[in-house]
């Protein structure tokens, strides 16, 4: 059992934890074949913006794919001279706080600072043991060896040896922040994979999914007819439609 190390975080502003995932939706979503461009997809088709390329958010660990419920984290940047912020022993960040609070499956996702570090060695290695499915943090991360040794798959704007520690602060748990330009809120479906990272607003959830599968059914006839021999001509009618 973890320690309860709620009264070390007064500063941070915390808000009820999300709904937990309808029952089989996880799943659902790992037997995709091209999880995170099926989902992109279907997000589109619903006129939704929630999708990062890993060229912006890229993987620690590129073979992993990772489903899970959003549970979020904001920082800033701290007021206080780090040299200062050293010597008083004056660190904010409250990563560790959200993965206290973070049930197994969960998603750590952080709006966080660029050039130094949102999450450690420590975070990730006490993540793991509580079961998280990963992180997405746009921001720096490091101890990258540390988070790969435990298998532990992080997407990551940066990664910088520099600690976040005495140069940030973490202001919300669990409200609604911002990855790159896609609005996350507490809750959401986090889909990730070496292609990109998807958010799905958890209403829409079921519906994204009956879509992808649609997709994944359309598209796994393409890829075989293509292996049996169908002439180009007729792959570009299935694909785009028929001429006249």
């Amino acid at each position: 059992m973890m320690e309860t190390t709620g009264q070390h975080f007064d500063w941070v502003d915390v808000h009820t934890m999300p709904a937990d995932l309808p029952d089989g939706i996880v799943e659902r979503f790992l037997a995709l074949e091209d999880m995170s461009a099926t989902v992109a997809d279907a997000l589109d088709a619903l006129g939704i913006h929630g999708c990062v390329g890993t060229s912006t958010l890229p993987p620690t660990l590129p073979d992993e794919r990772v489903v899970g419920r959003a549970v979020t984290l904001r920082n800033v940047p701290s007021r206080m001279d780090t040299h200062r912020a050293v010597t008083d022993g004056g660190w904010l960040m409250a990563e560790i706080h959200l993965v206290e609070l973070a049930s197994p499956g969960d998603v750590l996702v952080i709006s966080g600072l660029p050039g130094v570090s949102n999450m450690g060695g420590i975070v990730a290695a006490t993540a793991r043991r509580g079961r998280l499915a990963g992180a997405v943090v746009d921001g720096a991360v490091r101890d990258v060896a540390q988070s790969r040794r435990r298998g532990f798959p992080i997407w990551s704007r940066d990664i910088s040896p520099e600690t976040g520690k005495w140069r940030g602060s973490s202001v919300e748990i669990n409200a609604t922040i911002a990855v790159a330009d896609v609005t996350v809120e507490p809750g959401d479906l986090v889909v990730a994979d070496e292609t990109g990272v998807c958010f799905v607003p958890i209403a829409l959830a079921g519906e994204v999914i009956e879509r992808c599968e649609s997709i994944d059914r359309k598209e796994a006839e393409m890829f075989a007819d293509i292996a049996a021999g169908l002439p180009i001509a007729q792959v570009i009618d299935k694909l785009y439609g028929a001429h006249e």
